[in-house]
């Protein structure tokens, strides 16, 4: 199967922002205090985001590269190209994921031309951490975020 991708526009952040994660991905649910804030963000072309649609033209995933795919409390000295990742909740275990990440990595590769590719993964998500070692991903790092005392991991894949 093929993916679309599409610069996100304002109703795909929203039908996004709309996803409700279960109680083991729930971390992953937006503040609906910030869905506003979140909205801009997703919009602003600095951040990079875009809709990933099925060729049944339904919205499946979303990405974003660069700055934005950071956590705060990380060493991002090293140049890479920062990737951010979600997928619609209704799919998850579906078998698909890893295909979507595939083409996240290819779209990336031929519009931002990387030599290093970056992810930023929250360490109870062990789900997400055995797709991005299966690509080839190499654990660089491991740091404690400040406002939660949450443990993120940081992986990196030479391309």
């Amino acid at each position: 199967m093929s993916y679309i991708f599409s610069p996100i526009n304002e109703g795909s952040a929203r039908i996004i922002l709309g996803w409700r994660y279960n109680e083991s991905l729930n971390f992953y649910n937006p503040n609906p205090s910030e869905i506003e804030e979140t909205v801009k963000d997703f919009l602003n072309p600095e951040n990079s985001y875009y809709s990933i649609f099925n060729n049944r033209n339904q919205l499946v995933a979303y990405c974003c590269f660069g700055e934005d795919a950071r956590v705060k409390g990380g060493n991002y000295d090293v140049k890479a190209l920062d990737i951010g990742f979600g997928l619609n909740p209704n799919l998850t275990r579906k078998g698909i994921t890893f295909r979507i990440i595939s083409a996240v990595y290819d779209f990336a590769k031929s519009h931002f031309s990387p030599t290093l590719f970056r992810v930023t993964v929250a360490e109870f998500n062990q789900q997400a951490i055995r797709l991005y070692e299966k690509a080839g991903f190499k654990q660089v790092q491991k740091f404690q975020r400040e406002q939660d005392g949450m443990y993120f991991l940081v992986f990196t894949l030479n391309i």
